[in-house]
C-alpha cells in the first residue's frame, strides 16, 4: 500500500464539559474519496476541523505523507496541501472567477499592479482543467449555475496545489445535473491523486462519491468500511445504532424503515 496521504491518529477535542471527538483514527491516500457521515453533534465537522487548522487538538497526532506535522492554524493546513470548501462556499459574488481564485493571493507586475491578465490565464488553465465547458469565466460568480460556483471554489483551492480537499456538503442545494457536475469534478481530482475528505448527511451522495465510508456517533468512530462491501442499511445502522455491520441484527436494521 502506499504512504496515506494523511494519517489521523487518536485525536480528541473537548468543549468544556462536551467530549467533541475521542480518541479518533482516520486515513485517506492518494486518489481516494472518504466518506465522513454521521448525525449533526456525531463530532464530524470538529475533527475535520482540526486537520483544517481552524481547532487545535486537545490530544493524538497528524501525519502528512508520514511525517508527523503540526496543524494548529489555516495557514499551516495549507502549508501541508490540505484545503477546505467549506458549504457556503466563501465565495465573493460580485468578483468573477480570476478575481475570486486569486482573492488575497493576487499576481503583480513588476510596477506592483494588479496582473489581471497573468490571473485570467491562470483561471482559465485550471478551470478548462476541472471543467472544459466552464466558459463565462469573467461574469460575476453570482450569476453562475451552483455547479459552476463549485467549480470555481475547487479550482480556488487546488491552483495553489493542494493535494488534500476538505469537501462540506458539496451537494447541497443543487438539482441532478448540477450534482452529476459535481460527481464529474470529483473524479477529475481523484484522477489527478488529489484525496478528498467529503463530508455530508446525505447517504446517496457518499454512496455514488465515496470509495471508503466512515460514521460518527457521539463523538467516536464507529467504523470504517469500503463503500462497495456495505449496504446503505447497513451504514445507516453505524450511524444510528453505532454498531458494525456484523453486530447489526436483521430485526435492528428492519425497525430503521
Amino acid at each position: 500500500m502506499p504512504t496515506p496521504l494523511v494519517e489521523l491518529r487518536n485525536l480528541s477535542k473537548r468543549f468544556g464539559g462536551v467530549q467533541a471527538v475521542d480518541d479518533v483514527s482516520l486515513d485517506l491516500y492518494p486518489g481516494e474519496v472518504v466518506g465522513l457521515l454521521g448525525h449533526n453533534g456525531a463530532g464530524k465537522s470538529t475533527l475535520i476541523k482540526m486537520l483544517a487548522g481552524a481547532y487545535p487538538c486537545d490530544s493524538g497526532e497528524i501525519l502528512i505523507n508520514g511525517d508527523k506535522v503540526t496543524i494548529e492554524t489555516p495557514r499551516d493546513a495549507r502549508h501541508h496541501g490540505i484545503e477546505t470548501i467549506y458549504q457556503t462556499l466563501a465565495l465573493a459574488d460580485n468578483l468573477d472567477a480570476p478575481a475570486n481564485l486569486f482573492l488575497g493571493r493576487e499576481l503583480k507586475t513588476p510596477l506592483g499592479l494588479l496582473d489581471d491578465g497573468a490571473m485570467e490565464h491562470e483561471a482559465r488553465v485550471v478551470l478548462q482543467r476541472l471543467n472544459p465547458n466552464f466558459k463565462n469565466i469573467k461574469d460575476p460568480v453570482k450569476n453562475l449555475s451552483g455547479g459552476q460556483r463549485q467549480s470555481v471554489a475547487i479550482a480556488r483551492a487546488i491552483l495553489f496545489n493542494a493535494k488534500i480537499l476538505i469537501m462540506d456538503e458539496p451537494t447541497a442545494a443543487l438539482g441532478p445535473q448540477e450534482t452529476a457536475m459535481v460527481a464529474e469534478l470529483i473524479q477529475q481530482l481523484k484522477r489527478e491523486g488529489i484525496g478528498i475528505f467529503l463530508i455530508s448527511h446525505d447517504l446517496h451522495d457518499v454512496f455514488d462519491l465515496s470509495d471508503r465510508v466512515s460514521v460518527m456517533k457521539n463523538g467516536r468512530l464507529v467504523g470504517t468500511r469500503d463503500t462497495s462491501k456495505v449496504t446503505k442499511d447497513e451504514v445507516l445502522g453505524m450511524i444510528i445504532l453505532g454498531k458494525l455491520p456484523e453486530e447489526e441484527t436483521a430485526e435492528e436494521l428492519a425497525e430503521l424503515h
